[in-house]
């Protein structure tokens, strides 16, 4: 059992030109806590809603009977504390079962959910909890959240109570404290237009903007999980992101619930090992699987033909563009394509490549059916197919899905609903058949003696060589050009820095992209500045240079 049809007319495409037709029903009143979560419960409740492991070899099992009690408790613990509709709480719960739980009882009684991550420093708690007025903390044991938590809570006065997932002296568990709370929930139905979730966005530059999404915002999230991830009624999909960001919400619970598939959430502690994840897609017979393309170039590194692929279906990313080597080396070990997607922490899909459709290699794909997407120039004038132009959202009264307001900052909020169009700040080119090529953000493109010079077709070529592991793409300044291109390379394994091997890749890039673009100036690093999402930060490359040039 699935809900696809209470929203949909049509669940079945074979064509872009007959999904573009697409229209979303999106009921008044929605909430994803009654209306999904306690909605199987009462029809299925021994479906299963989250498979949850952990790498000390721990399982939970949780369906959506179980979830809808576990998520009335508490919802009652918080109400108990005295917290209610409109106030916010905050998450730092990575990727333990409790998340999902909390996500449930914040919907049903419209309390706000901050999820974080748990990378945080106490500084950047107090932050966020300063700037919403946090009433209460969840947050897991692991590496220094505990100390960083201790450490910010005297300069939090709004938190009411803080709860761990494991015993930590002075504080309660959430287990503990959900306990004697009753299963039953008894609370009046919030407002769907007000605030359901509030990210911090990870951007590169400056305190993150507060993204707020309204109750209908799962509801466009029906495109990321069905038509671009391809989930299956039953099935077990596994996006790994841990639960602070919008990728949680892309593909840890709305359009998958909703699709009717169960979610896999794999608990690990420290840094990613590609090797721990791959046997888990055979002993849990995972069926659809996302991930950034950073998890894939460590994936292809590895020697994939040890491990047994037969359940997956289909595979995904987003989070930034996808080199095609890393596409074409997956393909080869798997048999699996990657379908390529674009969005942000305001949105649920963009662009994509949907499963009816061969993904084109290197695409970004072609607009979700719920936005009016266009090119368009610095005058907000729609460019010419084929020349590079920012991604932008034709403003209309449907906002099923897109940011509905920033919180604290009125002014870019009346630009968002003001403007004929929302500004992504990401730049791309349409091809004759209507498919977006990504170009990089505004800010990281590269003006050297005239040329226009996009990051990833730079990145991509490199990404081909084998010495690569990992690259960024910047402008380094230059007195004569304006900038040149630099190329920040962290090696793969067996390779070390040599003026023969600067000048093997420079010479790789000359032959796969116009010469102009070839990197003049080579770095190798150990590992490139991310930001705790794990995006790239140009940004931090080029103030690194420019420091350098004051000097």
């Amino acid at each position: 059992m699935n809900l696809l049809a209470d929203f949909l007319t049509k669940t079945e495409f074979t064509t872009y030109d007959e999904f573009k037709s697409l229209k979303l029903n999106v009921p008044e009143g929605f909430n994803f806590g009654y209306d999904v979560v306690d909605k199987y419960a009462k029809a299925v409740p021994d479906k299963r809603a989250l498979v949850w492991c952990n790498s000390d070899g721990d399982e939970k099992i949780i369906t959506f009977g179980e979830m809808s009690r576990l998520s009335n408790k508490l919802a009652n613990l918080m109400l108990s504390q005295g917290l209610k509709c409109g106030d916010y709480v905050m998450s730092m719960l990575n990727r333990r079962w409790e998340y999902w739980v909390l996500a449930i009882a914040c919907h049903k009684t419209g309390i706000v959910l901050i999820p974080a991550t748990h990378l945080l420093t106490a500084k950047d708690i107090i932050y966020r909890i300063q700037s919403a007025n946090v009433k209460m903390l969840f947050a897991t044991t692991e590496l220094d959240v505990v100390e960083h938590t201790i450490l910010a809570l005297p300069k939090c006065d709004s938190v009411k109570k803080c709860y761990f997932t494991l015993p930590t002296e002075g504080f309660e568990t959430i287990s503990e404290a959900m306990e004697n709370q009753s299963d039953e929930l008894s609370y009046p139905r919030p407002d769907s237009d007000g605030a359901m979730l509030c990210y911090f966005t990870s951007g590169t530059t400056g305190q993150p903007k507060m993204v707020e999404h309204n109750f209908y915002y799962p509801i466009g999230h029906i495109i990321t999980a069905r038509f671009w991830q391809k989930v299956v009624d039953d099935g077990l999909h596994f996006t790994m992101a841990e639960t602070g960001w919008a990728k949680a919400s892309w593909g840890k619970i709305y359009g998958q619930w909703l699709s009717g598939t169960a979610i896999f959430a794999y608990d690990y502690n420290g840094r990613f090992t590609p090797t721990d994840i791959l046997p888990l897609i055979e002993k849990y017979q995972i069926t659809t699987f996302c991930a950034p393309p950073t998890i894939y170039r460590f994936l292809v590194k590895e020697d994939l033909s040890c491990y047994n692929f037969s359940s997956l279906s289909h595979c995904s990313t987003a989070g930034e563009a996808l080199n095609p080597e890393i596409f074409k080396q997956f393909y080869d070990a798997t048999g699996q394509k990657i379908y390529e997607g674009f969005g942000q922490t305001e949105s649920t899909i963009l662009l994509g490549s949907f499963y009816f459709e061969e993904p084109v290699i290197g695409s970004l794909g072609k607009p979700s059916p719920i936005y009016d997407i266009e090119l368009i120039d610095d005058n907000e004038e729609v460019v010419p197919e084929g020349t590079e132009g920012e991604i932008a959202i034709l403003n209309s009264t449907v906002y099923c899905g897109l940011v509905s307001s920033y919180k604290g900052d009125e002014e870019r909020t009346q630009l968002l609903r003001g403007g004929k169009y929302y500004h992504t700040g990401d730049l791309a080119v349409k091809d004759s058949n209507g498919y977006f090529w990504f170009v990089g953000r505004k800010d990281d493109i590269i003006k050297s003696s005239g040329y226009r010079i996009g990051p990833f077709e730079v990145e991509s070529a490199l990404m081909e060589h084998p010495s690569v592991l990992e690259c960024a793409i910047t402008g380094a300044p230059d007195p004569i050009r304006g900038q040149v291109v630099k190329a920040t390379i962290v090696l793969a394994k067996g390779y070390t820095p040599s003026d023969e091997l600067i000048k093997d890749l420079q010479t790789h890039v000359k032959n796969l992209t116009a010469p102009y673009k070839y990197p003049r100036i080579i770095e190798f690093v150990d590992e490139l500045p991310k930001t705790t999402s794990g995006k790239i930060k140009r940004v931090d490359i080029r103030k690194k240079d420019n420091e350098k040039k004051s000097d």
